[in-house]
């Protein structure tokens, strides 16, 4: 199973570092990254295995969610079956 995770906001040094340590401690494997930089403001698309996730899903997205407001950043995580059901009609 994975998940799509996007994360939005101002650029600054460290926040792929920070995102990455975060899906490390959670046992979610980074399969793909894409990222840029607009101006100054950051954005990134990552794709994450989570069949080794050791905290439910649920938890994951708080934790992320909340780690995306202690680094005043939008982090989104959606399992990949609601991310398919939302782009297919």
């Amino acid at each position: 199973m994975k998940a799509v995770i996007s994360v939005t906001g101002r650029d600054s040094m460290g926040i792929i570092a920070k995102v990455s340590c975060a899906c490390a401690e959670y046992g979610a494997n980074i399969i793909d990254i894409s990222q840029t930089v607009l101006s100054e403001y950051f954005a990134m698309i990552m794709i994450v295995d989570i069949t080794k996730m050791n905290i439910p899903f649920g938890d994951f997205v708080d934790a992320m969610t909340d780690l995306g407001k202690k680094q005043n950043l939008e982090i989104h995580t959606m399992h990949e079956d609601i991310f398919n059901s939302m782009h297919t009609i």
